[in-house]
């Protein structure tokens, strides 16, 4: 059973390859899921909104080709985005991790939907409080009383 999965899979790869084109497809279907779930990973340096599986580049298909050469030479997930990061930095990474020097980027988005929770509370709350307020106005002798003035 596994092994028909794997051979399905194999067989409808190209289909969903995107960007991928046979020859970049390794024989080896577990080799290939790696590589495929790496690439998806990967942000091409230079459309930058796509993953290096979707873009038809030329620097993506170079990466693609660089993940597969590495997976094949026995490296591991980590070592792969590790060899591809050292050599382009985290930008390369859809997901980098948090480190010090980027984690304003990671807490702005906290920080602010914190911020504009508490602001929008502090405006609901002020409106209630306005409208339980009592409206001030002149009481009926009072208006008469300015009406007689008014019309002198």
């Amino acid at each position: 059973m596994r092994r028909a999965v794997f051979a399905l899979t194999l067989a409808l790869a190209p289909l969903a390859a995107g960007a991928i084109s046979p020859d970049e497809v390794l024989p080896d279907p577990v080799q290939e899921a790696r590589a495929r779930d790496i690439t998806k990973e990967l942000r091409c340096v230079v459309c930058q909104s796509e993953s290096i599986d979707e873009s038809n580049a030329e620097i993506a298909r170079d990466l693609r080709l660089l993940v597969r050469e590495r997976i094949v030479a026995g490296d591991s997930d980590d070592e792969v985005l590790a060899f591809v990061v050292d050599r382009y930095g985290e930008f390369v990474l859809f997901r980098p991790p948090m480190t010090p020097a980027n984690a304003p980027l990671w807490l702005s988005g906290p920080a602010f939907l914190i911020f504009g929770s508490a602001l929008v509370a502090a405006v609901i709350r002020r409106r209630a409080r306005e409208a339980r307020r009592p409206r001030l106005g002149l009481s009926p002798e009072e208006q008469a009383r300015v009406d007689a003035l008014l019309n002198e």
